[in-house]
């Protein structure tokens, strides 16, 4: 049962399982970039008997070394069988991982040429996949109690974006295709499937839509102008020295860092264009004969209340992720003008006011698209109800007079 009825029409459905078709069509691509032998090697889930840690050694609070597991695989082929292996430990904390017996891990089983025996068992990381279904589920029941039918197109929303990520987007980089421009055709892909899935096949959709792409275009026009003022590479961000290292040294880095700032920006810019002109939408039912330019000044209005939290939230998206760099800074005694010229702080600064712009122009780009798309339908509705309503009024006072 939700909180709250809806209605459900019949294009929401049709589109609804046409993006839903078109979801598991795009999953059951291949990426092209997987370089394991599936035969050769095999994943499972195994339960962590013993532990041995004296060949390990701590140095204040890094441990480095090799700590001995004896290990039981839990499913697949080999379930039942134990077997002895190490956990290497390298100094890094974020990378290390310490198991206790008990814990459950997940391990690749390197096989023979047959695939009959096991030749050595890789410990990767703990098993946590059935805490993250768990907590996807919970997510998803909450999402369909609280919202109904349009929970459950949030939800498609959400797995269409995943597929769309996972299956075009990071593979097009892979192969070297420009990132420029694969990531402006999918976060156009992107809203157009989850603006019209959650606001309908309607002008209201149509007009976000359009707002959303303005906005997302005047991100990607200043990400590509600042970035190079501001001179930062790409290699600043997490595991991208690694990925020139893993055999795709061909990579612009730069311009992949560059395109992930409309990437990031892109939700928040739906959220904005979608409420405008849900507003304007919601003006026009009630005040049909509204002035296309009032209207434009509604949507401002709205926009611009919108706009005044919208941005503090990017901000504090994006400096969350590196609350601890900043704490070191401050531990450190660095100077402010230091701090912002260190190159991983100027490229959050750059993330997170190239986003901002994109949040702010949006605003008015919409509010505008608004103004011009959606009464032109309501005036002509609402001229033909006049005339029935005078007509009507009419006989009825020829009625009177008689």
């Amino acid at each position: 049962m939700v909180l709250f009825r809806e209605s459900i029409n019949k294009k929401d459905i049709t589109f609804a399982l046409v993006l839903l078709v078109i979801t598991l069509v795009i999953s059951f691509i291949p990426t092209g970039s997987c370089k394991v032998d599936s035969y050769r090697e095999k994943i499972a889930k195994a339960r962590i008997l013993e532990t041995d840690n004296s060949e390990t050694q701590q140095f204040g609070i890094v441990k480095t070394g090799d700590q001995g597991l004896r290990v039981q695989i839990l499913n697949g082929k080999f379930k039942g069988q134990e077997f002895e292996t190490v956990n290497t430990l390298i100094g890094k904390l974020e990378l290390d991982k310490m198991f206790m017996p008990g814990d459950t891990a997940l391990v690749g089983l390197d096989l023979t040429d047959e695939g009959t025996k096991v030749v050595f068992v890789n410990v990767i990381d703990h098993y946590r996949i059935h805490i993250e279904i768990f907590l996807f589920a919970l997510f998803a029941l909450m999402l369909v109690f609280f919202a109904g039918w349009t929970g459950m197109k949030a939800l498609l929303s959400f797995l269409f974006s995943i597929v769309l990520i996972w299956k075009l987007l990071l593979p097009g980089m892979l192969q070297g295709l420009e990132p420029m421009w694969l990531t402006f055709g999918v976060v156009c892909l992107l809203t157009g499937g989850i603006i019209f899935l959650i606001g309908g096949l309607s002008k209201k959709g149509i007009v976000a839509f359009l707002g959303s792409i303005s906005g997302v275009g005047i991100t990607c026009i200043l990400s590509i102008l600042f970035g190079k003022a501001f001179n930062v590479h790409g290699a600043v961000k997490p595991f991208s020295e690694t990925l020139l290292y893993s055999g795709f040294g061909n990579l612009d880095l730069t311009k992949i860092f560059l395109s992930g700032i409309f990437l990031a920006s892109s939700g928040a810019v739906m959220d904005i264009s979608m409420d405008i002109a849900a507003s304007q939408q919601e003006v026009i039912n009630n005040y049909p004969e509204i002035h296309p330019k009032k209207l434009i000044l509604s949507g401002f209005a709205v926009g611009r209340a919108v706009v005044g939290t919208m941005t503090t939230t990017l901000l504090l998206a994006y400096s969350g992720g590196y609350t601890s760099m900043l704490m070191v800074f401050m531990a450190q005694g660095t100077p402010v003008v230091n701090i912002l010229n260190i190159s991983y702080v100027s490229a959050e600064i750059l993330y997170t006011l190239i986003g901002s712009f994109g949040l702010v122009m949006v605003a008015p780009f919409t509010a505008i698209i608004g103004g011009i798309f959606l009464p032109s339908h309501q005036k002509q509705k609402n001229s033909s109800l006049s005339k029935q309503v005078q007509a009507r009024l009419s006989v009825f006072g020829e009625k009177m007079e008689d």
